[in-house]
């Protein structure tokens, strides 16, 4: 073997024969990582010149993607075969890009080698053989499973056909109709399309309309097609609906004799003054024993919506209410979540309730959590509950201000024990009966939100305890929980350096009360500030995203060991499980599948995203809109975004945000800082930063885009 070894690598080789046993090498040791002292002890390469061309060699190897180099001088075989599995990712620019799905780097796909693939469809490539200096390039060579084949667009219609014009950056192509599939759609309006086929030559996919929203710049037609590009629903099946009209809305003396009666008791809702779903209410009376009873009650929706049920399915489906600018899309059938369900004043309904016996240092002493009947004796508003608690004069005020002392209370514990505080308002428009946005005004979450946003959060941790909390030799039952990661640590320090420019301090390493503590003193001291706005956003991005799991690791915003969510079933599915679970377990029933409910769980983080992002899209809609009647008109903003096309600036008046093209930044040539968050002028050195202030004038609104140009103003 040894005697192999030498004539292998002789003194003088040729490049060919080294190249050889190199590759043989690492054939050999797939897997294993190879570092070049031993590449070169087991090769037998004790000459500087068979060194000097083994590192050659190696550097050919990488530049042709058989090996990869790990760490400097550290190598390993590529594995990758010439077929790769994963997600196509396609650019209208043309610069489509394939990403496998067992990790590795992006590879280039041109779009004359896409084979029609779609944004998002899984497909198999085949790589090609990698060319000096070029960037891995594949071919798609089967469309496995296609993730998106119906788009949203206006309709231009000729005289024997149709295209639809997508405003969708995926798509460079416009949709081919043909005139018998076009559903009676006129030039205008705007349709939903599903692509059914795109032949291998033609250049544009071919389509049929699947339903018309209704004429191009009309409310109600953009808020469905807002809906529609997110996949979410924008009509309800009558037939779901139908079978809610079914369910009798009488309580039976039976039902009420197997709950707990609290009709005799205190009780009111305070809810925002446009709201019809009234999820929970609370209640307060003073015990003999000194103490405060507490009660949460949550509508009983578990009552009225039986597992698997038609209307169950639905409600699975959607996950979550979706609240658009100018409307409500339920997760149920409204008779559900606004009558049946929602605890209206001066009515017995069934509800799930957290009941706590607290003393005046808001600690609990002791709670349970059972089915009641109650009876609300006051629906107030979030205004109405402030002026109470302002004036301390109004309609049982006894009540509402001791309830708010202990809310303040459980407030203060909570942020000393590490939950962070991210008190934002929220941009919302002032809408005419046409829906046409005419002011702007900034919600703010004052004492009467947070009296009831304490209670809730108390009733969550307290239900995600009772079922998560057991001894230390016993496995909990599976169960949704609402769960916080630990802020990414690399994003944690880009903040740290980022907020270092405007001479802020923050701790990103210690305990994660530490770091908690430490984001609350940057919060609080940036408050009022020109910067708060801009550096809140940006803290907010270096969090993690919550969302719902059986894996439950904790809330890392709030500081508490178990969450979940259980006072909101009218709006969330999770709220829903969560009932069900409780009930199941409060009397003695079995843990339930654990792949089932994390892939409940899954289904609904994702529809919750989707639903904050077409939010995010109608708000953006209306800012358009409400801009595009005050184009020309100068305004003070602040940069928000930096990116290589652009600066986005957000308007101080009224929170609107839009975009300075860099191609309009024509002084001089900006290059992108993406680690300052700048861009950097060329030869003047100008540099534009997030956060700086500037003035800007309203040049282009581009409504169907949702878009809004500025120019900046010197």
């Amino acid at each position: 073997m040894a005697k192999k070894k030498e004539k292998k690598a002789g003194k003088r080789m040729k490049k060919r024969d080294l190249v050889n046993v190199v590759m043989t090498f690492f054939q050999d040791k797939q897997g294993e990582v190879i570092g070049l002292k031993y590449l070169f002890s087991e090769l037998r390469l004790t000459t500087h010149p068979l060194k000097m061309l083994c590192m050659d060699i190696l550097y050919d190897l990488v530049a042709d993607d058989h090996i990869s180099e790990v760490d400097k001088f550290k190598y390993k075989y590529n594995t990758n075969g010439t077929e790769l599995i994963g997600t196509f990712q396609r650019k209208s620019n043309g610069k489509n890009s394939f990403i496998p799905e067992d990790g590795g780097d992006p590879i280039f796909i041109a779009e004359r080698n896409s084979a029609h693939a779609m944004n998002n469809d899984k497909v198999r490539i085949a790589c090609f053989a990698k060319r000096k200096n070029h960037e891995k390039e594949g071919e798609v060579i089967e469309i496995i499973e296609r993730a998106n084949d119906v788009f949203v667009g206006t309709l231009e219609v000729a005289k024997n056909f149709a295209f639809l014009i997508t405003e969708n950056r995926t798509l460079a192509n416009d949709i081919f109709i043909p005139k018998e599939r076009l559903k009676g759609g006129k030039t205008g309006d705007k349709a939903i399309v599903k692509i059914v086929e795109w032949p291998e030559k033609a250049k544009n996919p071919i389509g049929h309309v699947v339903d018309i929203l209704g004429v191009a710049g009309d409310n109600t037609t953009e808020m469905h097609a807002i809906l529609a590009e997110f996949g979410l629903p924008y009509v309800y099946p009558v037939t779901v609906e139908k079978a809610a009209d079914r369910i009798p809305d009488d309580i039976s003396p039976e039902e009420i004799a197997r709950r707990e009666d609290m009709r005799g008791i205190t009780t009111f809702t305070i809810d925002p003054k446009d709201a019809k779903d009234f999820d929970d209410a609370l209640s307060i009376r003073k015990l003999d024993n000194g103490l405060w009873e507490i009660g949460v009650h949550i509508a009983d929706v578990s009552h009225y919506v039986s597992e698997g049920s038609i209307i169950d399915k639905e409600a699975e489906k959607r996950a979550t209410s979706v609240y658009l600018v100018d409307r409500t899309i339920p997760m149920l059938p409204e008779r559900l979540c606004n009558f049946l369900c929602s605890l209206r004043p001066h009515e017995d309904k069934l509800a799930y309730s957290a009941i706590f016996n607290m003393n005046d240092k808001a600690e609990v002493v002791d709670s349970r959590i059972v089915h009641t009947v109650i009876h609300s004796d006051r629906r107030f508003t979030y205004e109405e509950a402030q002026q109470i608690i302002e004036t301390g004069e109004g309609d049982y005020k006894e009540e509402v201000l001791k309830m708010d002392a202990l809310a303040k209370i459980l407030r203060q514990k909570r942020f000393a024990s590490g939950a962070i505080n991210f008190d934002r308002y929220e941009v919302k428009f002032e809408i005419d009966e046409k829906g046409k946005p005419v002011s702007v005004y900034f919600k703010e979450s004052k004492d009467a939100n947070k009296l009831v946003e304490e209670f809730m959060l108390l009733a969550n941790r307290t239900v995600a305890e009772f079922v998560g909390k057991v001894p230390k030799n016993k496995k909990p039952k599976v169960f949704p929980y609402r769960i916080h990661d630990l802020p990414d640590p690399e994003k944690l320090d880009n903040l740290a350096q980022f907020i270092a420019r405007f001479g802020y301090k923050l701790r990103t390493t210690g305990t994660k009360t530490d770091i908690s503590k430490s984001i609350n003193h940057l919060l609080d001291d940036v408050h009022g500030k020109k910067e708060e706005n801009l550096i809140e956003t940006v803290s907010i991005r270096a969090m993690q995203k919550a969302r719902y799991s059986t894996h439950n690791i904790g809330h890392y915003g709030l500081a508490f060991d178990y969450y979940t969510h259980f006072t909101s079933p009218i709006r969330r599915y999770p709220d829903l499980m969560v009932h069900r679970l409780l009930t199941k377990y409060i009397d003695g029933g079995r843990t339930v599948s654990e792949a089932k409910y994390e892939d409940l769980c899954e289904h609904s983080s994702t529809m919750e995203q989707i639903a904050a992002n077409a939010e995010r899209a109608s708000i953006k809609y209306k800012q358009v809109e409400f801009m595009s009647e005050r184009l020309g008109q100068t305004f003070d903003g602040v940069i928000s975004g930096v990116t290589e096309w652009g600066l986005y600036v957000e308007l101080n008046e009224n929170k609107c945000e839009g975009m300075i093209p860099v191609r309009d930044l024509d002084d001089d040539y900006y290059e992108f800082d993406e680690k300052n968050y700048c861009l950097r002028g060329r030869r003047k050195n100008k540099i534009y930063s997030l956060g700086d202030a500037v003035t800007i004038k309203v040049a282009r609104a581009n409504i169907e885009k949702k878009q809004l140009d500025f120019a900046l103003v010197e």
